[in-house]
């Protein structure tokens, strides 16, 4: 994975993805009844994403790790930008109702936000689909009913509600990006970060000596050294005292 987005949601046919997120996709009438699950299909195309990256997944692939043969496939979905757009929905699950049950909408929002950054660490070839036109299953609605019922207490618009859940969506996936392209870097430069460094730092000390940059040349030396969960936490928490002083001037 390379950090850039590469795919899109929706790009093949909707009415097909829609029917068969929804389940409304009518059985073949013709030929052998098919031998292998939908369900199963989907699951099989996720875990190759998940270890061999997005590009990995081809109709043949999912096949040969299932056993079947590739035009065996195409019985249950179209192609692969149709099984995309189930393996987005199907990846795209909310926290449990009893661990929200009875929050605020701070701790709600950052219990959400949470569950947001760590699915897409845990599916890095989330970050390479571009989903500005997201085609809406099951499970992708349920976690827009979910962000929503926890901020209907917040005195905001309805405009407003989905404008915040755009801003935490964004903060999480650009920050999720940073990390997943960082921890990529070594692998695919074939240099650990300390090499990369390194390398520039006889040029940057020779920059810094000429007093251009006595902002830079006065940081500490483990400015750069905190975490990116303590990043993530830090930017969230700015994130949510901006909003939590926008709902109070409100009331």
């Amino acid at each position: 994975m390379d950090g850039l987005m590469t795919e899109h949601s929706g790009s093949g046919d909707i009415d097909a993805s829609l029917a068969l997120l929804w389940q409304m996709r009518d059985p073949p009438t013709r030929g052998r009844k098919p031998g292998i699950a939908l369900e199963a299909i989907v699951s099989a195309a996720v875990e190759i994403a998940d270890s061999e990256g997005l590009e990995a997944v081809t109709m043949r692939r999912v096949a040969g790790r299932l056993g079947v043969g590739t035009m065996s496939l195409y019985r249950h979905v179209p192609g692969k930008a149709e099984l995309l757009d189930l393996m987005l929905d199907k990846v795209d699950e909310c926290p449990d109702d009893e661990v929200l049950a009875g929050l605020a909408w701070r701790p709600y929002l950052e219990t959400c936000a949470r569950a947001m950054y760590e699915l897409h660490l845990a599916h890095p070839w989330l970050l390479q689909v571009d989903q500005s036109r997201p085609l809406l299953g099951p499970n992708a609605l349920a976690g827009l009913e979910m962000f929503m019922r926890g901020m209907r207490d917040m005195g905001l618009s309805d405009r407003e509600r989905t404008m915040v859940l755009t801003a935490i969506d964004g903060y999480v996936r650009g920050l999720a990006r940073s990390q997943v392209n960082s921890q990529l870097a070594p692998e695919r430069t074939g240099q650990t970060d300390e090499e990369f460094w390194a390398a520039q730092t006889p040029v940057l000390e020779k920059a810094m000596a000429t007093g251009d940059y006595p902002t830079m040349a006065a940081l500490s030396e483990d400015a750069f050294s905190g975490s990116w969960e303590d990043t993530f936490e830090l930017g969230l928490t700015a994130l949510l005292d901006g909003l939590e002083r926008l709902v109070e001037s409100r009331r």
